[in-house]
């Protein structure tokens, strides 16, 4: 839901996946014995990933046990970068951190993100260039800190009884007519803020003074008192009870999170505003106190080939490695291709993201 909050709302949980030696055949046929030093040999050992739930999800791992069947993945999930960094700083341990733009700066200020070798990256080229180049990749300093694998586009949620002709503007979110039956991605403070400046005419929305961002803030909760939202939503299953109840009719949301609700049973549509949709995009770094460096870049490795890459592209992904578009299935072809994000509102951390937050906070207090 959400933004990058698509399916990626979970409850932070810690789990074994043990690698079947069924799978050994498949995968490397040698002895293992890397040491974790990120040089050349056979990848074996532990490998800890602290990601969103649907990254580790075992039908994205899939490719990447067939192939190191010596590795043992260890996962550990989360919903925010801010949650990430706070577990870090408090002793969590990792070699694998999923990052987004728009939410890495609490990693990268404190230091947690090494810098990758993009020699041994095997499909860093392949990337496109609207993500590979994008800001955050890489630090002031030009150190590469993170490899984009997945994006996504927030647009419009809406149920297609009420509206057979479908929706096409920010603004719908907040019609009068549709009071009491509206629902906003509730567990982000970036995308409201974003989407009632769109709403209002604004072409650049992440870069929002205090002054326009309290604005925003009193409409909000002008709105929240009056009884315009049926609810601030705390997960996508949340959005899509509401959906399939009738409760609300019309909400913010990825496109993944409205296949979800039609697999279901809901009636619901996807649209992408006129003003614009938002994006949002996410990917790998190496903590600065990774253990097994091997396997940690076969992981990347993995997760940025087109193999994978389709795997992401048929569960509603918009996929980095254009190369996988010809292996996704049919229905998803247009969806996870790369390049329907040209043009979109790239969700980055504004300047003034603690005012942001804070405000946010107040709005969801009432």
């Amino acid at each position: 839901m959400t933004t990058k909050r698509t399916v990626r709302r979970a409850i932070a949980s810690v789990a074994i996946l043990s690698v079947s030696a069924a799978l050994a055949a498949c995968g490397s046929d040698g002895d293992s014995g890397s040491d974790g030093s990120g040089t050349d040999g056979e990848v074996s050992g532990e490998l800890r990933t602290f990601t969103y739930s649907d990254t580790v999800h075992e039908s994205k791992l899939v490719n990447f046990t067939e192939a190191y069947p010596d590795v043992e993945v260890r996962t550990a999930t989360f919903e925010s970068n801010d949650e990430a960094a706070a577990k870090i700083k408090a002793g969590f341990r990792s070699d694998i951190i999923e990052v987004c733009l728009d939410e890495q700066g609490p990693l990268v200020e404190a230091g947690m993100l090494a810098p990758i070798d993009t020699s041994k990256l095997e499909h860093w080229d392949d990337l496109d260039p609207t993500f590979r180049d994008a800001a955050g990749v890489a630090t002031g300093g030009g150190d590469v800190t993170m490899v984009p694998t997945q994006a996504g586009a927030v647009g419009l949620i809406y149920d297609k009884d009420e509206f057979p002709d479908g929706v096409d503007s920010w603004a719908d979110l907040f019609d009068p007519a549709y009071a009491g039956r509206v629902a906003l991605d509730g567990g982000y403070w970036l995308t409201p803020f974003a989407i009632m400046a769109l709403a209002n005419g604004s072409t650049d929305p992440m870069t929002q003074d205090d002054d326009e961002v309290a604005a925003s803030r009193d409409a909000l909760i002008d709105l929240r008192d009056a009884g315009h939202f049926r609810a601030f939503a705390r997960s996508d299953a949340d959005m899509g009870n509401m959906f399939k109840s009738g409760e609300i009719v019309i909400s913010d949301g990825g496109r993944a999170t409205s296949q979800d609700i039609i697999k279901g049973g809901g009636n619901v549509g996807w649209a992408a505003p006129e003003e614009g949709v938002l994006s949002w995009v996410c990917g790998l770094s190496i903590s600065s106190q990774a253990e097994n460096l091997d396997a940690a870049y076969a992981f990347i490795n993995d997760h940025s080939s087109p193999e994978t890459q389709a795997l992401f592209g048929n569960n509603g992904f918009v996929m980095i490695n254009p190369k996988a578009v010809p292996l996704v299935d049919e229905e998803f072809v247009e969806s996870s291709d790369p390049t329907i994000l040209v043009g979109a509102h790239a969700e980055v951390a504004p300047e003034n993201a603690d005012t942001w937050r804070k405000y946010w906070q107040e709005v969801r207090a009432g």
